[in-house]
């Protein structure tokens, strides 16, 4: 909390944003400013909502000492950046950026709000270090509604391809290194991402559906067309890295593109060793590498499922109960900044041996605590 007290122009709501993130990692059934009030021995919940609607002090400076703060802790050479989207499911209309829309949360089309973050994956751990609100079209065609809910009148509508570059251009300009992109379909199919990233020499493993185009020496085929193709001995088997279970072993196989533009373009194709059941990712490296570097970064993708869930369940990134822009954007900023310090300090714990032969510490077993 020291480190973002600067960004509050006054003491209270400087105290208060202390008093809102501890209740946001409190032991509480339900998170929002009456129950954090209420566990802070506040009698009505205007403190907190005023701290989240009509103080003054910039959520995005504080995300951008979030961002600080993770790199400084976790930093890792081999650090992915891994974008992705998350759905939260509303009621009635008039929170920003609801409308009828897909959202892997509910896993079908629901009324909801839905978000981009970008998560900071290393060796020592992760959490998110960015996050932008999706504002869909029935939002920015609309200027009424959007000054209702406190949306700049120069919003234009951005995919979220474009709000994923948009936050890696931020992450990257502000003088903070990362090798690598991970995203799934909805960004590995979007040319301008690709090219966004490959103009910066940052290297990618974007996932692609089974119909996109590549092109090869021998012309355009799909990417389900190209596997067929792949001969037996081709095929490795490979960890994608650790998961719950054990480790995440796959067979991998990798096909390169020729371009005459500088870097190592490829494609990466994983077929589930049970099932038989094929993904397929396009690979960029400014320089080439190993099948195993691009098939470590495949599998860093998994890390921004965990944060969302970690996230949502241990600080509360999905419960807020708020409807205009600004007051989002300091809701999910500061959940990510509860997040992070249990990021932190689970890796700070992991660096030392555990008492009595006990495990190290967790982030659900160091927010019980």
């Amino acid at each position: 909390m020291g480190r973002i007290a600067g960004r509050f122009a006054r003491v209270e709501p400087r105290r208060r944003a202390a008093r809102l993130v501890l209740g946001l990692l409190a032991d509480l059934p339900r998170k929002n400013c009456w129950t954090i009030a209420e566990w802070a021995g506040e009698t009505t919940p205007d403190g907190m909502q005023h701290l989240l609607g009509r103080a003054k002090w910039d959520a995005d400076q504080v995300r951008d000492d979030v961002c600080g703060y993770m790199v400084e802790h976790l930093h890792d050479d081999r650090a992915v950046l891994v974008v992705d989207e998350t759905g939260d499911v509303k009621k009635g209309t008039g929170t920003v950026g609801v409308q009828r829309q897909y959202t892997g949360t509910a896993g079908r089309i629901e009324n909801s709000q839905v978000a981009v973050y970008l998560v900071y994956a290393g060796k020592r751990g992760h959490a998110a270090v960015d996050r932008e609100l999706y504002v869909p079209r029935s939002w920015t065609s609309d200027p009424d509604r959007c000054r209702a809910v406190g949306l700049a009148e120069e919003t234009t509508f951005a995919t979220k391809p474009e709000l994923a570059t948009r936050m890696v251009a931020r992450f990257l300009d502000a003088g903070r290194r990362a090798a690598w992109v991970a995203g799934d379909e909805v960004y590995g199919g979007n040319p301008k991402l690709r090219t966004a990233l490959e103009e910066r020499g940052t290297g990618y493993v974007l996932a692609v559906a089974c119909s996109h185009d590549v092109t090869t020496g021998a012309g355009k085929f799909r990417a389900d067309i190209l596997a067929k193709k792949v001969p037996k001995r081709a095929w490795q088997k490979l960890s994608a890295g650790a998961g719950a279970k054990g480790h995440r072993v796959y067979n991998w196989a990798v096909i390169d593109l020729p371009d005459p533009r500088p870097g190592s373009r490829q494609l990466l194709i994983r077929r589930n060793r049970s099932t038989g059941e094929l993904a397929y990712y396009r690979c960029y490296s400014p320089a080439s590498v190993p099948l195993t570097v691009l098939v470590r970064v495949a599998g860093s993708r998994w890390r921004v499922e965990e944060f969302f869930q970690s996230g949502k369940g241990l600080a509360a990134l999905d419960e807020h109960q708020v409807r205009r822009c600004t007051s989002w954007s300091r809701w999910v900023t500061l959940a990510m900044l509860a997040h992070a310090f249990l990021a932190v300090v689970r890796a700070d714990e992991h660096t030392r041996p555990a008492p009595d032969a006990l495990i190290p510490l967790t982030c659900n077993e160091i927010q019980r605590l």
